[in-house]
């Protein structure tokens, strides 16, 4: 269960200026303080659910959440990460439409829900704000765009590569110098679209080619460019 936290303070939350709201002022940053809540999320509990209708957006304080889909199938399809200063949710208040996907807590995190009613405040008073609204927006078409060409066009083996270098933009590395997220080999055939079985022989691949070593579930990169290589990233 999620349990209440001494909500950070947004004009001191270190990831801010990283964030949609780093154009807001001072009075605006104050209202939204006394608005929102904050919770803590344990790894693997759900923050909301596909379906929902959202009363709001959440915008993740710290931590690494996962944005997923339940196919026709029953099978999870894993859509987008969300780490510090990340804003969720906010594609179903534009639209009004419920929730398209489920978030869940990779690990550790704390997430902030703001109102509706602050939203919607902001982008009517605050064109900068609205801007980046807008530009995150055309990112994540962008980002869906090249996976549905990345599905199309490149091989199991390119998308597993490209889909690496993603975690590795998205999250960074950590004190092993591996990526910093550890997700489970199902959850990575998940994204590249393909059978676990199959990602654990490609892994295994790309580890004797020396472009990764393997710890557990912990992937470290040993060769960048290589990797870039392989996915076709090179112009």
């Amino acid at each position: 269960m999620s349990e209440k936290t001494n909500t950070p303070k947004c004009a001191t939350c270190g990831s801010r200026n990283k964030s949609v709201f780093c154009s807001l002022n001072t009075e605006q940053l104050t209202q939204i303080d006394t608005d929102k809540s904050c919770e803590f999320y344990q790894k693997g509990e759900v923050i909301f659910k596909e379906g929902v209708m959202a009363r709001g957006i959440f915008c993740v304080n710290n931590g690494k959440i996962k944005l997923s889909r339940m196919g026709q199938s029953g099978k999870e399809q894993i859509v987008r990460f969300a780490t510090g200063g990340d804003i969720i949710g906010y594609n179903s208040m534009l639209s009004k439409k419920p929730l398209s996907a489920t978030a869940t807590a990779l690990d550790k995190s704390a997430v902030c829900f703001i109102p509706a009613k602050n939203f919607f405040q902001m982008i009517r008073d605050e064109p900068n704000f609205s801007l980046k609204i807008l530009e995150l927006t055309a990112k994540n078409w962008e980002n869906a765009s090249r996976l549905i060409t990345d599905m199309a066009q490149k091989t199991t083996k390119q998308r597993l590569a490209e889909m690496l270098l993603w975690l590795k933009e998205t999250f960074g590395l950590d004190e092993d110098n591996c990526i910093d997220v550890q997700l489970s080999r199902e959850e990575i055939a998940n994204m590249v679209g393909t059978a676990t079985e199959a990602v654990i022989r490609l892994l295994g691949d790309l580890k004797k080619q020396k472009l990764i070593a393997l710890e557990g579930k912990k992937i470290k990169l040993l060769d960048i460019h290589g990797l870039v290589v392989l996915a076709d990233l090179v112009d």
